[in-house]
């Protein structure tokens, strides 16, 4: 008998998943195109004091990575794992374990994503507080959100994709 029941922790571990996607919308949709509303060209005098602002406002954006991107999709991970498992070596109530083991991998391609690919940017949009220090190009704030915006929607999609499937294959073995 299981200790904790797979049926509980695919529950959580769905509503995690779609928690995420519901984040990662706002991020991408809402959070990061209101800091660039009316972004100056690098040409502007106003250019300077925007980029700097966005290095100032940056930090929020990435302690919602740090602190709440990375614990929930771990937890992902550990709780699609789990139920796979369960699934595998259970009767068969849960259906089939290999869905679960797909969603599990959305979300470690979520996680190896944000280190990878979303760090360097971060790190880029970070330094931007201070516009003027070495390494820093400020005349690239821009593209730098943009960018984040568009490597952020790898983020959007594997928790769909995770939280469908796996609600899809929970509801299925009802």
């Amino acid at each position: 008998m299981a200790v904790v029941s797979p049926e509980a922790v695919v529950g959580t571990t769905i509503a995690f998943s779609f928690i995420l996607f519901g984040n990662a919308i706002t991020q991408s949709f809402m959070g990061v195109p209101a800091l660039l509303v009316d972004f100056p060209s690098p040409t502007s005098p106003d250019h300077a004091a925007r980029v700097r602002l966005l290095g100032r406002q940056w930090p929020v954006f990435w302690a919602v990575g740090n602190v709440f991107f990375r614990p929930i999709s771990t937890f992902g991970i550990l709780g699609y794992g789990y139920t796979a498992y369960a699934a595998s070596s259970g009767s068969g109530r849960l259906g089939d374990w290999r869905l679960y083991a797909l969603a599990a991998a959305c979300h470690l391609v979520t996680v190896v994503h944000s280190a990878k690919n979303m760090q360097p940017i971060n790190e880029k949009l970070d330094a931007l507080k201070e516009p003027k220090a070495p390494g820093v190009d400020s005349a690239e704030a821009e593209a730098y959100a943009r960018r984040w915006i568009k490597f952020n929607s790898v983020r959007l999609v594997m928790p769909l994709i995770a939280g469908s499937v796996a609600l899809w294959q929970t509801l299925q073995s009802l």
